[in-house]
């Protein structure tokens, strides 16, 4: 039988130890724990060769067992609140880029905005001694939530939306600059009924949309506000569009919670016979990859999914390194990606930078 041949008992494999390991890749004992533990001090070669022995004797690492004996586990879990949302998708690639450079995964769980079944998923993640999370508050998330998790001794950085007083470890970008950029051009074409669709206000990153509106209307003097509550998907943009244009006087312009909604409201404008861009500017908020590809191409405030989950990865793993040092916030700054649906032509338009 070969090296590179794995045993035909099945049975045999719960007895194998790492000495048959070693004696089997002609290493030492301690070689292939650290080739287990993914440590850097193993030449790459012997890692291989270690790694085919594994292979060949039919070994499998109990990592949960090695976790009760040292201090992590390299993994984070991850919750957020809409796993359909295609934001997140493109939010947990950047979380899982800057945790495969550091040799972590992540666990990933959606709340589907319920505080009660995130509770569950958190409960069951520290069943699983991950070494950090990474939230995503449901709505109507108890802000004591935060410090049950500190008596937990699981590091959590909050993305996107936050709960609680800070200090606080968050990571996410600035809704309430992001509208105004988007108030700022709409004023610039010469609008001035502007109104604002979708969210609940129940959490911080609807609050902080709904303040920019306000206060951009406010500082160009603009009398008319609208803004319609509403769930922020596809089917709710399509259906309160209607509404507004009913209005007497209507809108000119709309701001849309997100991208989904926005794509929601083009396609009831067209239903009711309006052109987008020409009868009723229309701008949304996250810049999906979708935004570039419709009829008419979506303006949009990027707020940089990608980015986000890399920069809460990253902050999630200083503070599993440095569990009490100061607490940190990283707010990227938004840009507004113009394009047909606000009646402009092509173009990009950034905010100062308040990363911080």
């Amino acid at each position: 039988m070969s090296q590179d041949t794995p045993r035909p008992d099945s049975r045999a494999s719960r007895s194998v130890t790492l000495q048959d390991i070693a004696a089997h890749a002609g290493v030492s004992r301690s070689t292939v724990s650290l080739v287990l533990r993914e440590s850097p001090l193993v030449a790459e070669d012997t890692r291989r060769r270690v790694q085919r022995s594994i292979k060949a004797l039919g070994y499998v690492y109990n990592r949960g067992a090695a976790a009760l004996r040292g201090r992590r586990t390299a993994t984070l879990g991850v919750v957020v609140y809409d796993i359909a949302n295609p934001f997140f998708g493109a939010m947990v690639a950047g979380i899982d880029a800057a945790l495969n450079r550091e040799g972590y995964v992540s666990f990933l769980a959606n709340s589907e905005d319920s505080p009660a079944r995130q509770q569950r998923f958190l409960e069951r993640m520290r069943e699983h001694r991950v070494d950090g999370i990474l939230l995503c508050p449901a709505q109507g998330t108890d802000p004591r939530l935060i410090d049950t998790l500190a008596s937990w001794q699981i590091p959590c950085i909050q993305v996107l939306r936050h709960i609680g007083e800070p200090p606080f470890d968050y990571a996410g970008t600035d809704f309430r600059r992001g509208v105004g950029l988007a108030i700022d051009h709409l004023v610039a074409q010469g609008h001035e009924r502007i109104a604002f669709l979708g969210g609940h206000i129940e959490h911080s990153a609807t609050r902080e949309r709904w303040q920019g509106y306000r206060e951009a209307l406010a500082r160009h003097g603009l009398a008319y506000q609208r803004l319609l509550r509403s769930d922020v998907t596809r089917r709710a943009g399509f259906a309160l569009i209607p509404v507004l244009m009913a209005e007497s006087p209507a809108p000119t312009a709309v701001v849309c919670h997100n991208d989904l909604v926005a794509f929601g409201a083009l396609l009831g404008l067209k239903r009711l016979g309006r052109v987008p861009g020409r009868d009723c500017a229309v701008i949304g908020t996250d810049d999906l990859e979708e935004a570039a590809l419709g009829d008419p191409a979506l303006t949009s405030i990027a707020t940089h999914p990608h980015a986000v989950g890399e920069e809460a990865a990253r902050l999630a793993l200083r503070r599993i390194g440095n569990p009490d040092g100061a607490r940190e916030l990283v707010v990227l700054s938004p840009r507004l990606q113009v394009r047909d649906s606000c009646g402009a032509h092509a173009s990009t338009l950034e905010s100062p930078v308040t990363t911080t």
